[in-house]
């Protein structure tokens, strides 16, 4: 335990030491990591976004022509019962008839109709806007008795939820692809390292000193570093965040929407630092690792 502390320690003064080189390398590292993790913070506030959206999908139930007021009671009856309706409104066939004629300009047209050619509808608002849960919805309650039909308006949460998979997976690749970056370049950092310290080295290795002994400074040094890292990444973040609302909020108003970015939950940001200290801890351990591979010590 004593040993783990003093390499802590030196470890702590060795950064300390150096502020411009280590100042740097974090600068590098929080950047690379804000990228990936700033993607998936956009995705899921878009995802919020989506789901508090006026514009909600919504499923049109029409009524059969000869669907009298007996029918319109049970339905309704059904409606408030349904646990996955949200809201629902009613629209009479006449109101709908001039509502078409005023927003199409067919007053001609439809004043030489003999009868109403509209049935009474249904606008329904479902709870979910999942577009499995909302095409069962509309499957049940197409087959109610007085049903003519019902329609989904869905197609916008299908684009909606395709593009949020496309930017998780593009996100996932960004994160893997920057993760082997900053394990190599902190293996190079590492390295520079162990250039400096050659000679102590081979003084520990004459005196005995294992492999384990030798690699456990370097790899607090990697973990510290990344950790650090972590750190500089959460705050470009989070002044990201900040910045970003003042155009956010100003623009959801336009739309009467209180909506506003949301940080980094605790849970994500943990997850961030632990990612980011393990990155520079594997770094570390395969410079190390390929260092010791292949050392030898000095003939004399």
């Amino acid at each position: 335990m004593n040993r783990h502390w003093r390499t802590l320690m030196g470890t702590l003064r060795r950064l300390a030491g150096t502020p411009l080189a280590t100042l740097v390398t974090v600068s590098v590292i929080g950047i690379a990591l804000s990228l990936p993790a700033g993607l998936y913070l956009l995705l899921s506030n878009l995802g919020q976004a989506g789901d508090t959206l006026e514009t909600q999908p919504q499923i049109s139930l029409f009524l059969k022509l000869d669907a009298g007021k007996e029918v319109q009671r049970q339905i309704e009856q059904q409606l408030k019962g349904n646990a996955a309706i949200k809201t629902f409104r009613f629209v009479a066939r006449d109101h709908a008839l001039k509502e078409l004629t005023a927003s199409n300009g067919l007053g001609d047209l439809t004043a030489g109709l003999p009868n109403n050619p509209l049935p009474d509808a249904y606008i329904i608002t479902a709870l979910e806007n999942d577009a499995a849960q909302l095409d069962k919805l509309r499957s049940e309650i197409s087959k109610w008795p007085g049903v003519e039909s019902a329609e989904l308006d869905s197609a916008w949460v299908k684009r909606l939820n395709a593009m949020l998979d496309l930017g998780r997976q593009l996100t996932f690749m960004l994160a893997v692809l920057l993760a082997f970056g900053l394990i190599a370049g902190m293996g190079n950092i590492i390295r520079l390292q162990i250039l400096t310290r050659q000679e102590e080295i081979e003084v520990s290795k004459l005196i005995g000193a294992t492999d384990r002994f030798i690699r456990l400074p370097f790899l607090y040094h990697g973990a510290f570093q990344g950790l650090l890292g972590g750190l500089a990444a959460w705050a470009i973040i989070a002044i990201s965040t900040q910045i970003l609302n003042v155009s956010v909020i100003r623009l959801g108003s336009l739309y009467g929407s209180a909506f506003r970015l949301e940080g980094l939950a605790t849970g994500d940001a943990v997850v961030l630092l632990g990612f980011s200290a393990v990155l520079g801890w594997a770094g570390a351990y395969i410079a190390v690792s390929h260092f010791l591979r292949h050392f030898h010590l000095p003939r004399h």
